[in-house]
């Protein structure tokens, strides 16, 4: 056992759960709080929204923190998020709360990255990323479906509570197992901020972003899908819930692997699948047994496409490798808030559930094709330097 790759770990089933775990319960949130449900929706924005504001304000103040003080004083700050998510009294204050949060998302993750890069072989790196990020997958398999079944008995506040209580063990793993002193990379940050200027960089964070929208667009909205089109009650949610997290962990696990043998080649590959099966979802949504079939599958392949994002910022911005990590946080979070409103705007339009699915496609083939043109410029570059 890598034990700091596991301190990692929980950490990041911690931020997952709370980042994911309100999409099952909006339901919920919004008959509370007396909201519609595209408002309920923006929570998913504004988080994702916090993430991408606090990703360069955070990568600034803890450029010169050692490593282990500045995740550990992030996960701190995550715990206060959640402290006041579960206190919320009203829309406003837990959109603060969300904000307040996400701010730690981006750097933790951002930094964790490089960590964890650290720890392992060369031939390792996105493996040792993916392990990393095994947290979010298992959030998304035991924290989103607890959580929410947990919050539908309860009441949502009382899932905050939880999570709160999972931070505050993260912290202390991460104190406890976590080396002293772990290698600093990258010099001053504003010349990291010149060194991710260069276009295939920014190609990389743009992929991430399209793969965030792509997902949002429709995950956002699940529980409306799940409930209105395909028919499964709140309590059968939660077990829909919790194999589209296991789909999410194994594709994590064996993107990470992919990404390690041929990088760009399986990026396009998991792109092009994961268009087709959001295209395909937008029929199989109306059968149960399909849907189950349908959100294993998409949660395999739009998972898979994460660990190897974050290794092709970190191989096309070697100079820059904690900001760009970290704002690469930002790029997917970005996505998200971006999915979550597309989806509302569509369902505010006047389209069916159904169409999200379709919107989802058609930014993954976008997707697809930012990551064709950067391996086009990849070909260049090699071409000029022989």
């Amino acid at each position: 056992m890598n034990w700091p790759l596991f301190a990692l770990a929980v950490a990041a089933f911690g931020i997952g759960t709370t980042e994911f775990v309100i999409m099952g319960l909006l339901p919920d949130v919004a008959r509370d709080l007396g909201v519609s449900a595209p408002a309920a929706g923006m929570l998913v924005s504004g988080y994702a929204l916090g993430v991408a504001a606090g990703a360069p304000i955070l990568a600034i103040l803890t450029a010169k923190w050692p490593r282990k003080q500045a995740l550990v004083s992030l996960m701190c700050l995550f715990i206060l998020g959640n402290v006041l998510c579960a206190i919320a009294p009203n829309y406003a204050f837990l959109m603060v709360a969300r904000v307040v949060t996400a701010f730690c998302h981006a750097a933790f993750f951002g930094i964790g990255s490089v960590v964890a890069a650290e720890l392992v072989a060369p031939d390792k790196r996105a493996q040792a990323v993916a392990l990393m990020f095994t947290g979010l997958t298992v959030a998304n398999i035991l924290g989103v479906p607890l959580g929410t079944a947990f919050g539908h008995a309860a009441g949502w506040r009382s899932t905050f509570g939880v999570v709160t209580v999972i931070g505050v063990v993260a912290a202390i793993m991460l104190w406890a197992m976590l080396p002293r002193k772990i290698a600093m990379q990258g010099g001053n940050i504003f010349q990291e901020f010149r060194s991710i200027i260069d276009t295939r960089v920014q190609l990389s964070l743009l992929t991430s972003t399209l793969a965030s929208i792509s997902m949002f667009s429709v995950i956002t909205y699940i529980a409306y899908i799940l409930l209105e089109v395909t028919g499964f009650t709140t309590q059968q949610e939660s077990w829909v819930l919790l194999l589209f997290g296991a789909g999410i962990t194994v594709g994590g696990l064996v993107g990470g692997k992919l990404a390690d043998w041929k990088l760009m080649p399986v990026m396009c590959g998991v792109f092009l699948c994961i268009a087709v099966v959001l295209g395909l979802f937008s029929y199989t949504s109306h059968y149960k047994w399909p849907t189950l079939v349908t959100m294993f599958a998409w949660g395999a392949f739009a998972f898979a496409v994460v660990p190897g994002a974050q290794i092709r910022v970190l191989d096309t911005a070697r100079g820059a490798p904690n900001l760009a990590s970290t704002l690469n946080q930002g790029a997917f979070n970005l996505g998200n808030a971006t999915g979550a409103w597309v989806g509302g705007v569509a369902i505010s339009a006047g389209l069916p559930l159904t169409d999200l699915p379709l919107i989802g496609s058609l930014f993954a083939l976008l997707g697809l094709a930012t990551v064709g043109l950067s391996a086009s410029l990849d070909r260049r570059v090699r071409t000029t330097a022989a």
